[in-house]
């Protein structure tokens, strides 16, 4: 059984990694990735707080807010880093730093 994800679809870019560990992954976050974790969070933790309408609500839904951003966040996050590193994004610094 193939568990390859990519094997139907052939990359674009040079594969430095075809089936990246997550160690590898994370450490290969670059700033625009953090940074994108971050807009999402600080956008979630926002929709969050005025999705509480009563003040007794505000802090529970900030919190849940903060949790669902965290996690889209890196969660998008870790899908371009992956796909940097198996060559279906753009990825001339980790070829760079890999090769």
């Amino acid at each position: 059984m193939n568990t390859d994800t990519a094997a139907a679809v052939k990359p674009e870019y040079p594969v430095v990694d075809r089936n990246p560990p997550f160690t590898k992954t994370v450490a290969n976050f670059n700033t625009l990735d953090y940074l994108r974790l971050l807009t999402i969070t600080g956008v979630s933790v926002t929709v969050g707080y005025l999705s509480g309408i009563k003040p007794n609500v505000r802090g529970p839904s900030t919190v849940t807010g903060g949790l669902i951003g965290v996690l889209g966040g890196f969660m998008y996050a870790y899908q371009n880093s992956a796909g940097r590193l198996m060559g279906f994004f753009p990825n001339d610094d980790e070829v760079a730093r890999y090769k």
